[in-house]
């Protein structure tokens, strides 16, 4: 037999699938008052309106009398993954969202998150962007903003990461549109914020990028959790692209002494490879301090276990390497990471592939090295990815100098 309400969210799920609006649905068998009642699962169906309904959606009986187990069967693997997120649990949640295509959209929108949770964390930005789809489209039939938001500035970070910067900005800013019209949660609001910073930062819009930037650092007091820290770590970005690094590295240590690694072990990781990172790319250099910054997080890298976390790791260390001179240690780590690049997001992938070329140069290879940070920086240029573009012009004008006082010394 069937039960409500699971009754009503079926039979509300198969008419929007089908694109049907209510009356659409009912014709001239049923009013739209007592469909919806349906559906709000406040008034059970009887068998005549179950075969009536049937008919016109164009499935049998039994799929309405079938909802409730496989709606089970979708909450038990979402209980098995969240609890023990091993590979078998994540394919059997995989598998119980296909066998589901018409359930519980509360519970396939948290089954689809979880799945681009777990492809994120093994670099799989390809599928983590079809999955970060499904869910967009999913959270217009949830009628929850909160999800709506979320979903939106999950999917604006994955396209930053891919350097898609112009559909990054698009989801960025329709998540923020959505919370300022619902009035929303400051962590929802901040959260659509510090994707609006990300995205406007890395496409060289930076006085947008600084409005937001100051806009969420207002929020500050009210934000929970981790997110003061990520605020002042988009705080952190705005400055650098402004070429500001001293302000850049100031806010993110007072991130770094905001955090304990007991709270959050891959943020307090990250923080330092990105003051790390950015100490490099001062000038000059503050090698000492990075080299600091990478010994504590190379302390971290196994406590995390995360191939890409090792993978960003090995990519600083390499441009410490080489601003320390030690060539052959940086043909070392370029040589670990080869076949991995499509780990990486696209700022580190290019900056890897900027640092090789500076090493084909120091090797005496220049007009490859040069030709290829010329593509390079073209390439970033039409990804909006400006100040990388103008980074990666810097570091060829850089090299030709070197070049030119090395043969007159």
């Amino acid at each position: 037999m069937v039960e409500q309400p699971s009754f009503g969210r079926r039979l509300k799920a198969m008419r929007l699938e089908r694109g049907l609006s209510q009356a659409a649905l009912v014709g001239s068998g049923m009013s739209t008052g007592y469909l919806s009642r349906l559906e709000s699962g406040t008034r059970p169906p009887t068998p005549q309106v179950i075969a009536y309904l049937a008919e016109r959606l164009g499935v049998s009986a039994a799929d309405f009398e079938e909802s409730q187990g496989r709606s089970t069967s979708l909450a038990r693997a979402l209980a098995n993954a969240a609890s023990a997120p091993a590979d078998e649990a994540i394919a059997e949640l995989a598998d119980a969202l296909k066998a589901t295509p018409q359930e519980d959209h509360a519970l396939r929108w948290q089954a689809l998150l979880m799945l681009a949770d777990f492809e994120r964390r093994r670099s799989d930005h390809d599928a983590e962007l079809r999955l970060l789809k499904d869910l967009v489209q999913l959270s217009g039939q949830v009628d929850q903003p909160e999800l709506e938001l979320r979903a939106r500035t999950r999917l604006a970070r994955c396209l930053r990461v891919l350097g898609r910067l112009e559909e990054s900005m698009r989801y960025a800013a329709e998540a923020l549109q959505i919370a300022e019209e619902r009035h929303l949660s400051p962590a929802d609001t901040g959260a659509a914020l510090l994707a609006m910073v990300s995205a406007s930062a890395e496409a060289g819009r930076l006085p947008e990028a600084q409005e937001y930037a100051d806009r969420v650092c207002r929020l500050l007091p009210d934000l929970p959790g981790t997110m003061p820290v990520e605020a002042l770590w988009a705080a952190s970005t705005v400055r650098v692209r402004q070429g500001d690094g001293a302000a850049a590295l100031d806010y993110l240590q007072q991130a770094i002494n905001a955090l304990d690694s007991g709270t959050d072990v891959v943020l307090w990781f990250r923080l330092r490879l990105a003051a790390a990172s950015l100490s490099l790319q001062l000038t000059p250099p503050e090698v000492a301090h990075a080299r600091k910054l990478l010994k504590e997080a190379e302390a971290a890298v196994d406590i995390i276990g995360i191939e890409l976390h090792r993978l960003e790791l090995l990519v600083v260390q390499a441009h410490l390497a080489f601003q320390e001179g030690q060539m052959a240690e940086v043909r070392e780590l370029c040589d670990r990471l080869d076949g991995h690049d499509e780990q990486l997001s696209f700022r580190d992938r290019s900056r890897l592939q900027m640092l090789r070329n500076q090493l084909l140069i120091v090797e005496g290879h220049t007009e490859e090295g040069l030709r290829n940070l010329q593509e390079l920086a073209l390439n970033a240029r039409k990804a909006l990815n400006l100040d990388l573009a103008a980074e990666i012009w810097r570091t060829a004008s850089e090299a030709l100098t070197r070049l030119h006082e090395t043969k007159h010394d």
